[in-house]
């Protein structure tokens, strides 16, 4: 094969691969756009490549061999739609994630929150519920569970309805535990549970302050004040955009002082708001609100 033939080759491979590229780019606005329209669920500013690894996941298994399809099945199977909701969102959390955050929540937070008659806290995109849990039990040990009450939302319905329940695996309990104890759990973690065959189940005294709602960060609004929101390791599925609007959304819903806790790979600098928190523990993303 002469050289002018290798060139003609690869331009035409380029060709379409862009193509293909373009085509892909075309059905996932469909579907994403589709999804909003007919279901209020907004995912047109999550990171693409994200997006793209999960949607390609579903096509895959639901049986199908192009996004289109996918669109198709999605618009006319709410059952479909529910499947991919789950896929999307992300459930991934554990108890007491990353320890030594919740450890410097209770040495520079819980003091804070001492001083406040009342206290609100917000887990925003709590999934299954793990971390709200973990809430529960600090705020119990530091005598303030009683004038806490924790809000819990996600936009995963199936999520909600699991940490509604407070059932998990028991195969779990030991790096829950482990990172319990990391975390300045001053109890035997085993107090707080009762087990039953493959699962164990949180007692009801942790869930009595605890509301749980379906809640949209991308499309819904404020719906309370509070002195405290958890938001850790869902921004990063964001662009800059959503991202500093859910930041927006946040300022709004915290009071004068109030904190934010975020992930490990989120940072509130970069965004519109940077210059209206201060850190009280950069390395644990942990800031206080005072503009």
């Amino acid at each position: 094969m002469s050289s002018d033939d290798l060139t003609e080759l690869s331009l035409k491979l380029n060709m379409e691969e862009k193509n293909e590229t373009e085509l892909e780019q075309i059905e996932m606005e469909l579907l994403l756009n589709g999804i909003h329209q007919y279901y209020g669920y907004d995912f047109r500013n999550y990171a693409v490549p994200s997006l793209r690894r999960r949607i390609w996941h579903h096509v895959y298994a639901e049986g199908l061999t192009t996004i289109s399809a996918l669109q198709n099945k999605v618009l006319h199977e709410r059952d479909c739609f529910e499947r991919l909701i789950f896929s999307l969102s992300i459930p991934v959390t554990e108890m007491f994630r990353d320890p030594q955050a919740f450890l410097t929540f209770r040495q520079k937070v819980i003091p804070l929150l001492r001083t406040y008659p009342y206290i609100r806290i917000w887990h925003a995109g709590c999934s299954t519920g793990e971390e709200v849990y973990s809430m529960a039990i600090m705020l119990h040990e530091e005598g303030l569970y009683d004038k806490a009450r924790i809000y819990a939302t996600d936009m995963n319905s199936r999520s909600l309805q699991q940490a509604k329940e407070g059932v998990f695996d028991i195969k779990k309990m030991k790096q829950y535990t482990k990172n319990y104890l990391e975390a300045g759990g001053t109890r035997s973690f085993s107090e707080y549970y009762t087990a039953k065959y493959n699962s164990v189940i949180f007692h009801p005294f942790l869930k009595k302050n605890m509301i749980f709602a379906e809640h949209n960060l991308a499309t819904d609004r404020s719906f309370n004040e509070f002195n405290v929101i958890f938001c850790r390791n869902v921004m990063i599925y964001f662009n800059d955009e959503l991202r500093d609007h859910v930041h927006g959304l946040f300022h709004e819903s915290l009071s004068h002082f109030g904190i934010l806790v975020l992930g490990a790979k989120e940072s509130i600098h970069f965004t519109s708001f940077s210059e209206a928190y201060e850190a009280l523990d950069r390395s644990e993303k942990i800031y206080r609100k005072i503009k």
